[in-house]
């Protein structure tokens, strides 16, 4: 039994391997890789920003709402951009350690890093919607613009430490009512907003099942 799962493991760090030598075949070849990169995650990040705005929330794409959120996708998109490359590069640098280690185990631990990563975009979002919100506020024209979803205060009366208060009891309410229609919205948006950090850890999902799936057609032949 061993000597299968040490075969399985075989074929699955050979397919991640080539993976990873065809990205960085593209790396090299490729001039202004880090600015392609971020512009990527900018594209990304803002697609998945209007797509949930859209999907979760239309209501407010239109009027005043519009502008207003119009306003916010650029450091939301920005934000993001910034942590998906950085998630980017930290997924590099742990997949060629998975490689490189010796057992299973080590093999294993270092890919549920990116795991982790994808929980830690959460709290990202949170902190993105927190100060692109906050830097909003600071837009000529802007401070009587709330969209219906936010506090009605007026935006140029709130500080940093308000709108994180405001998205973290979103959090609060969402996982003490995961099934109030504004909370499953809440998270649906949460959910597609952390779409590009959530790429590594799919990636390895599915090498790790095609690997599985080549293993036992192998296997049975």
């Amino acid at each position: 039994m061993q000597n299968m799962d040490s075969v399985y493991f075989d074929v699955w760090r050979k397919d991640l391997s080539r993976i990873l030598e065809r990205f960085q075949a593209w790396r090299f070849n490729t001039r202004y890789y880090f600015l392609k990169v971020f512009i990527f995650f900018i594209i990304l990040n803002d697609l998945a920003y209007w797509f949930a705005m859209a999907t979760a929330f239309p209501e407010m794409l239109s009027g005043d709402d519009l502008i207003h959120y119009s306003k916010i996708q650029v450091p939301v998109a920005f934000l993001g951009a910034i942590f998906d490359s950085l998630s980017l590069y930290i997924t590099l640098l742990v997949v060629r350690s998975a490689l490189n280690s010796r057992s299973n185990f080590s093999y294993i631990s270092h890919l549920s890093i990116d795991v982790l990563i994808a929980i830690a975009a959460t709290f990202w979002v949170l902190f993105v919607f927190s100060i692109s919100a906050w830097l909003v506020s600071f837009v000529p024209g802007n401070s009587n613009i709330m969209g219906k979803n936010e506090v009605q205060v007026e935006v140029k009366k709130q500080t940093l430490s308000d709108r994180g208060k405001l998205y973290e009891g979103r959090v609060a309410s969402a996982i003490e009512n995961p099934t109030g229609e504004s909370e499953m919205k809440n998270i649906y948006f949460g959910i597609v907003m952390g779409f590009s950090a959530i790429i590594p850890t799919a990636v390895h999902i599915s090498c790790a099942l095609l690997s599985l799936r080549l293993f036992l057609v192998r296997k049975n032949v």
